[in-house]
């Protein structure tokens, strides 16, 4: 059976479309709300995706950036945001299309997606061609992607901390909900 439809790529967009509107309200409201902050992951081969080569070489498949109190200059389109943040001290300027983005988490009320790698041409299986293949899907759940945190964002934001001893670097542990769920 042929989806001739592609419900797969309807829902992408669909999905990708909450993103945009959610950024598109916090340029509205100049800021965000509340304690609303976002954890956005992306690839940084993706057609479209401006950054520095300084970020490039420090991030060669992907990165996670927050907007939170410190950033600037964010403006949404159809196709995709931009937004400065600082790294290390140094301001940097993004583009982002959202086709590149593969994760979007708000810990502040435990809302995330995640995206899966869709193309036009793949082969979609029939139910009847699944019962034999095992199917690998990937889940739209609010976990938090692995997070890589810029420096706190401003033209005079300082340079990060030093991770303390026992603290791993970059942004500390990433846990899953299922850890917490019980086991039957």
């Amino acid at each position: 059976m042929t989806d001739h439809f592609r419900y797969d790529l309807l829902t992408q967009q669909a999905l990708r479309g909450v993103v945009r509107n959610v950024l598109t309200e916090a340029v509205k409201k100049k800021g965000l709300p509340g304690d609303h902050h976002f954890y956005i992951t992306f690839d940084t081969t993706a057609e479209g995706v401006r950054m520095s080569e300084r970020l490039r070489v420090q991030y060669p498949e992907q990165m996670t950036i927050i907007l939170q109190h410190q950033y600037w200059d964010l403006a949404v389109s159809e196709r995709g945001f931009e937004v400065g943040l600082s790294f290390g001290g140094i301001p940097e300027k993004l583009g982002i299309p959202f086709e590149a983005i593969s994760g979007f988490f708000d810990p502040s009320v435990q809302f995330g997606l995640q995206f899966e790698e869709v193309t036009e041409g793949e082969e979609r299986q029939s139910p009847a061609n699944m019962q034999d293949k095992p199917v690998k899907k990937k889940r739209v759940t609010p976990t938090p992607p692995a997070v890589v945190a810029p420096a706190p964002a401003g033209p005079t934001a300082a340079a990060p901390a030093e991770p303390e001893p026992d603290k791993p670097a970059g942004g500390g542990e990433v846990v899953r909900l299922d850890r917490f769920r019980k086991k039957k």
